[in-house]
């Protein structure tokens, strides 16, 4: 136990370089290195988490279950990755992302192995929430990472790409997923992503590092030579923090946090809404194939890929970095392209395939945006803790998608479905109009005070 907990330690600093050359060469090599990891790794924590998706209508079929039920499991994963994407954004703070990752993503395959293995709702349940809780090792690494190799000037693009992994991860595996399903039986829409992600796990291992001062590189900061930073905030931004600290200094004192953490509920409710009901409702209203179902469910991660890419560029380029304007005018489209989704029920496949991927490409940038936005904040060694809290209610919000809403479909049909989600999009509009103006958080001992001042 103990070298287990040893591999997991932030690794140590180390002399730092004094060539410039060689710096520069090193930094160049390793953020490549790191951010491709990262983006590979995270694709692949998509395809154990989203691999139930696309066996639940055989399911539904085979095993005799309903709506309800299966919204069940969706509730369970959501409320248990929200609480372990809090728990494990502190942990990670303290932790070597490198292992820390990997780790998560073995266990998720392997429990989509054991999830394949059963029929009875009583163990879906249980290796379901198992995997809930290990998805949430994928996202609070990524954003420490993010935060200490890329500085804030050019974190929005860096930051907004990598996101994309979400959508790329979205859109392979309902091909995988539903294939496996339609030509092997549901079991192996579970098995085949579970053997994959524990492949990939392995490849974290071995290209992910930690900090760069743990290669001996400077901060990114001092690299870059961005702006004036004092040497009190430069020791306060790279002071390594207590537990204490991390949560309450920073993250539950924090008024923007919670703002951002609202926001996310709503958000998410949406998000999770089109994930995992999309292709139910595109059989059994407008009588679409399986497959043709899964192609909508894959425009809308395209069109997700692109909003995050664009919501993170214009917030670099157009408000100097701040994340705000970009979620306000994002969510609205959203709602917008939501509206139009209910409101026309054509059953052309191309007019449902292009309105998922609008929506998608309004709803991914604010949700990419609210962990950049938190990250930004907060502290930078508080990183993990910042995102991670705000990840937990927007785990809430997926939640509610699953059972509850679930439970609205049997009793109101799809216009209930409708109605709630549209409700949620109003709702995210209305909490993202007060942190339009929202910048940087400062990090001096002297300005903690206002750190805490939404």
């Amino acid at each position: 136990m103990s070298s287990i907990l040893d591999l997991i330690k932030p690794s140590e600093h180390i002399e730092e370089l004094q060539d410039k050359e060689v710096v520069k060469r090193k930094y160049k090599y390793w953020r490549i290195r790191i951010f491709y990891a990262m983006y590979i790794g995270y694709v692949f924590y998509y395809f154990s988490r989203k691999s139930l998706a696309f066996a639940m209508p055989m399911m539904i079929k085979e095993l005799g279950f309903d709506k309800s039920q299966l919204g069940l499991l969706g509730s369970i994963l959501a409320l248990s990755y929200g609480l372990s994407k809090f728990v494990s954004g502190i942990l990670s703070d303290k932790s070597n992302p490198r292992f820390f990752m990997a780790f998560g993503l073995i266990i998720t395959g392997i429990l989509n192995v054991f999830f394949g293995l059963s029929s009875s709702i009583f163990f879906f349940a249980i290796f379901w929430g198992l995997n809930g809780w290990f998805q949430g090792f994928g996202w609070p690494p990524c954003s420490r990472l993010l935060s200490h190799w890329y500085s804030k000037s050019e974190r929005g693009t860096w930051w907004s790409f990598w996101s994309t992994s979400h959508n790329l991860g979205g859109a392979l595996i309902p091909f995988v997923a539903s294939f496996s399903a339609l030509y092997f039986g549901w079991r192996f829409a579970m098995y085949i992503p579970g053997v994959i992600c524990i492949c990939a796990g392995f490849f974290l291992m071995n290209r992910l590092r930690d900090t760069p001062q743990s290669l001996g590189l400077p901060t990114i900061e001092k690299h870059r030579e961005e702006g004036r930073i004092s040497e009190e905030e430069s020791n306060e931004m790279n002071r390594d923090l207590s537990f204490k600290e991390m949560l309450f200094k920073y993250v539950l004192t924090n008024g923007y946090i919670w703002m951002l953490a609202m926001a996310s509920v709503f958000i998410y409710v949406v998000r999770t809404a089109m994930n995992d009901w999309t292709t139910l409702y595109l059989i059994e209203v407008r009588k679409f194939s399986l497959v043709a179902a899964g192609s909508c469910v894959s425009c809308f991660e395209i069109g997700g890929f692109v909003g995050m890419l664009v919501a993170g560029w214009l917030s670099d380029r157009l408000y100097a970095s701040k994340r705000g304007p970009m979620n306000v005018l994002f969510s609205l489209g959203m709602l917008l392209s939501l509206l139009a989704f209910w409101f026309y029920p054509g059953t052309s496949l191309l007019w449902n395939s292009s309105i998922c991927a609008l929506i998608g490409f309004f709803l991914f940038g604010p949700q990419m945006l609210i962990g950049l936005a938190a990250s930004e904040l907060s502290h930078k060694n508080a990183t993990g803790t910042a995102t991670g809290f705000a990840g937990w209610f927007a785990y809430l919000g997926a939640a509610l998608a699953g059972y509850p809403l679930g439970l609205i479909a049997e009793k109101y049909g799809w216009q209930g479905f409708f109605v709630v989600i549209a409700v949620c999009g109003v709702m995210s509009v209305l909490c993202f109009i007060p942190l339009w103006g929202a910048g940087e958080a400062k990090q001096t001992s002297k300005q903690d005070s206002k750190l805490t001042t939404a």
